[in-house]
């Protein structure tokens, strides 16, 4: 498929517009696009263990596009190469192999039938739809009531992870959910004005669990890298748009452990 008809396809569901502009960098990340794409690997982030693999297993002549979550580059080259060396050595790696990189972070967290959509549908919610308040984020309801504890066992098992920190300051059970995947964790009180009787989200810091307790809310953390399901959820995208695509999924991140 002509690869700018392609973007723009996707554009469609995910436009760069509707990228938080304060702190987000989507898009094109480097190299050069082909005028034609078929064979697209797909990845939450594009690092050294991908590059590996793709070396492993014969790909760099296969690929004709990676598309990651995470921004490869972010922020301009110039910041980003000045404080990290790895990066720019890996950046110079990929593109003597002739392969660019196109990255969609929270214009898919926000976009139709991205992340937050499917994190809300992976957890069979009903009703789904985006908060007023926070457009990114996707509530919806549990098809039956479950205590807090319950809940959280449950969400671990649907986003396929081995662990979760609950804050329980809120109602004993919950019927209603509200969702950010990744680092959305501070707008559990807007979740709150809009009757939701859990959020979920991660990388909450002290200050912010300790403003959970003070509001009285439940929240639940998750790892960020329940954010691998980009990986499907783009990929039914893709073939969506162009079945004839080929898609070669990269699911690599494994979570920290766990010591008791």
């Amino acid at each position: 498929m002509n690869t700018k008809k392609l973007l723009r396809a996707l554009a469609n569901y995910y436009p760069k517009r509707i990228a938080k502009k304060y702190h987000d960098h989507v898009g094109h990340m480097t190299g050069v696009l082909k005028e034609d794409t078929s064979r697209i690997l797909l990845c939450l982030d594009f690092d050294e263990e991908v590059y590996n693999y793709m070396e492993k297993n014969n790909l760099f002549d296969k690929i004709d596009l990676i598309m990651t979550h995470h921004p490869f580059i972010y922020g301009t080259k110039a910041r980003v190469f000045k404080y990290d060396q790895n990066k720019e050595a890996l950046c110079n790696k990929i593109d003597a192999k002739n392969i660019p990189i196109y990255s969609f972070h929270t214009n898919f967290d926000e976009g139709k039938d991205g992340m937050n959509d499917a994190l809300a549908k992976r957890l069979n919610l009903k009703d789904i739809k985006p908060l007023e308040k926070v457009p990114m984020a996707r509530g919806g309801y549990l098809e039956k009531e479950m205590t807090c504890e319950e809940f959280a066992k449950y969400a671990n098992k649907q986003l396929e992870v081995d662990y979760s920190l609950l804050l329980n300051y809120g109602k004993k059970n919950v019927k209603s959910v509200a969702i950010v995947g990744g680092g959305g964790w501070g707008h559990y009180r807007d979740a709150q004005d809009e009757n939701y009787d859990i959020y979920i989200s991660g990388d909450m810091p002290h200050h912010g669990r300790r403003g959970v307790v003070s509001y009285k809310c439940n929240y639940l953390d998750m790892p960020h890298e329940i954010e691998k399901i980009f990986i499907h959820a783009m990929e039914a995208k893709l073939l969506e748009i162009c079945p004839k695509l080929q898609i070669i999924k990269v699911d690599h991140e494994k979570l920290p452990k766990v010591i008791n």
